[in-house]
């Protein structure tokens, strides 16, 4: 609604008289502008959305009253076809003022008490909302509409809509489950869906007791056959086993050990490798003696949480194609929780999908390379930045990377020429180029990256990891360099479809943000382990501070905010980046005094910082992965996946070559 109505003059493409009379749109309004005001889960303080979507109707009435003007009198009549808004807004505030004089103690800070609009609001504030039931039923139909109709896909805002309301029902269905059972005309996909979700809840929420669905495991021995079928105990009794980490270790032991070609699932291989784990009550430390969270888990109990596995990633399979991958993070809460079960998605299930638009998305075969001219003398010189290897292929490339990076397994996307060396490439001198910029890219030759604190100062660990550098946090990165980052990108997509892998090193956090996972206070602390040691040490400080306080001893009570001036009386709203240079957290910031009173505005600014210092960097580089191949199920990679899809494996998998090695006399 906001979006129709603020970008240009679309009003008669969402009319408010479909809704109703002028008094249900000023309590529509009311309810729109509560839940923004107290349920929304997002925090946008330089745009108060509600404000301008009120400011954008009235301009338009108002607009229409100023043509009115001119041929008649106003009436209330025309005040009502003209201007419904603008005639009951002011009908509102006459009749909330008597109330006001009548009775003043309406008048209170907080004006969305739940004894106020308790009767009024249609999605309540709380984790069990309640619909009104014309309006549940409404919503639910539309829900079978718009997944069972496939012309819903082909119109944007249709889909747009579709996702809205598959957020909502399937929310409906989270804290309902037998409305789910009484739609006949739901798709199986949608119940499918419903399972998924709860499975993923239980997989990511460790701390509430949650009951497995019935409806996954009376499945199984239909699915995976009487041999693999799962009953409540079974289940039950291999959970307690597990925890995030070893269901990792269990995941990675399964990849390692299951063909990305079994697909799609059920395959009758996996079967059989399910099949050949052993049943025995005590663990097997021989088998998994490289999973240390593995070795002492009685060996049924693997057995079972990988049948579970294998379960879920059938049901992800059959339910991915109706899921829009393509959306941004925080887009839609159906997607956001199917992505976070990434590290629950077996190899063979995501890399089909995503092999599958690799190659729908590649260039035509035979398509011409691009000639590259490198001087490769300037290049070693590299006095300037402009010298490098990086650069010249960058002016060379960037503008038409998107569309010849596409190209597939093994292909070489341009000829490198290197001036003066008189040589044909057949491969030898394409494969140095690459080797040459990836080189560059992580060494002080370009400023498009730093080495890690933790490599600076030769402590801590991943000191051979290069971050991105460090621009003031409040100016625009120069566009040379969005470019630069953007290019980058393009080449790490042009390794994933060719597998002409870049030898880069860059920290997980950078792998992290271009699949859409949360950056966590660990990973910047993996290359910079003295980042939040001083506001660690200032916070447990105050907390002993506050514990002496709050003895009954008179001689250990203490001045906090003596004690904190004297402490720091030279510290301020301020902070040194990775790269070495000092910030202002906020504007003025250089001359606010840190007090016990800021104290903890400081540390939430200082972390979110820190989280953040590297966003806009990474996310040119995502643009330029993008823009070569597709983002969808990009998405369900995990961070360490992507960096070996782009740089390879990292180690000789010595069990890997066991396994394709034969032996003879």
């Amino acid at each position: 609604m906001f979006k129709v109505w603020y970008n240009g003059d679309h009003h008669n493409l969402f009319p408010l008289n479909k809704f109703g009379d002028g008094n249900f749109i000023v309590t529509l309004l009311r309810l729109m502008d509560y839940h923004y005001t107290c349920t929304r889960t997002h925090v946008d303080e330089t745009i108060n959305r509600m404000k301008l979507l009120t400011m954008s109707i009235l301009k338009i009435e108002i607009k229409e009253l100023l043509k009115s003007m001119t041929d008649e009198q106003i009436t209330d009549d025309i005040l009502n076809r003209k201007a419904q808004l603008f005639y009951q807004l002011q009908k509102h505030v006459i009749e909330e003022s008597i109330h006001f004089l009548a009775e003043p103690s309406l008048i209170v800070m907080n004006n969305y008490n739940d004894e106020t609009i308790d009767e009024q609001i249609l999605i309540q504030k709380s984790e069990n909302f309640k619909l009104h039931n014309n309006i549940q039923h409404f919503i639910l139909q539309l829900f079978i509409e718009l997944t069972t109709n496939k012309a819903c896909l082909d119109n944007l805002a249709l889909k747009n809509f579709r996702i809205a309301i598959m957020d909502l029902a399937f929310s409906l269905f989270g804290r309902q489950k037998e409305l789910l059972v009484t739609l006949n005309e739901c798709p199986s996909e949608a119940r499918d869906v419903s399972i998924i979700l709860d499975v993923i809840n239980i997989l990511t929420n460790k701390t509430k007791q949650i009951q497995w669905p019935e409806s996954l495991l009376t499945q199984s021995s239909t699915i995976l056959g009487e041999k693999l079928s799962l009953t409540k105990d079974m289940v039950a009794k291999a959970d307690v086993h597990f925890n995030r980490n070893a269901d990792e270790q269990l995941m990675k032991f399964m990849n390692q050990n299951i063909n990305r070609d079994w697909n799609p699932l059920p395959h009758e291989s996996l079967n059989q490798f399910i099949e050949s784990l052993s049943t025995e009550s005590v663990s097997d430390t021989t088998k998994y003696h490289s999973f240390s969270y593995l070795r002492d888990i009685p060996s049924i109990h693997i057995q079972t949480r990988a049948k579970l596995f294998y379960l879920f990633n059938i049901f992800i399979g059959k339910v991915l194609l109706i899921i829009d991958l393509s959306l941004p993070s925080g887009s839609s809460t159906l997607t956001d929780q199917i992505r976070a079960a990434r590290n629950y998605i077996l190899h063979t299930t995501k890399f089909q999908l995503f092999n599958d638009t690799l190659a729908q998305t590649a260039s035509s075969a035979g398509s011409s390379q691009e000639d590259v001219r490198f001087d490769t003398v300037k290049a070693s010189l590299a006095e300037h930045p402009e010298d490098t290897m990086f650069y010249q292929a960058y002016q060379q490339l960037y503008s038409i990377a998107s569309q010849t990076f596409r190209r597939t397994n093994d292909e070489r996307v341009w000829t490198a020429i290197f001036i003066g060396m008189h040589s044909s490439d057949g491969g030898g001198p394409f494969r140095d180029s690459i080797t040459r910029m990836c080189g560059e890219l992580c060494s002080t030759k370009l400023p498009l990256f730093i080495l890690c604190p933790n490599g600076r100062m030769n402590s801590g660990s991943n000191r051979d990891r290069w971050i991105p550098n460090v621009f003031p946090p409040n100016q625009s990165i120069p566009d040379e360099f969005k470019n630069q980052y953007r290019f980058l990108g393009q080449l790490m997509g042009m390794a994933i479809r060719t597998r002409n892998f870049l030898d880069v090193q860059f920290p997980i956090l950078l792998w992290k943000q271009l699949v859409q996972e949360k950056i966590t206070i660990e990973d910047i602390e993996a290359i910079d382990i003295s980042s939040f040691s001083i506001i660690n040490q200032m916070e447990e400080n105050i907390k002993q501070i506050k514990s002496l306080n709050e003895s009954e001893d008179d001689d250990a009570n203490i001045d906090r905010d003596y004690l904190f001036s004297s402490i720091m009386s030279e510290l301020v709203f301020d902070i040194v980046s990775s790269a070495g240079q000092t910030y202002e957290l906020i504007p003025g910031g250089f001359h606010i005094p840190i007090t016990a009173a800021n104290f903890e505005d400081y540390c939430i600014r200082y972390r979110q910082y820190r989280i953040n210092e590297f966003y806009r960097q990474i996310d040119f580089i995502r643009q330029g992965l993008y823009s070569v191949v597709p983002s969808a199920y990009l998405t369900l990679f995990t961070a360490s996946e992507l960096e070996e899809a782009v740089c390879g494996k990292g180690y000789i998998d010595i069990e890997l070559l066991k396994r394709h090695t034969y032996y003879n006399s």
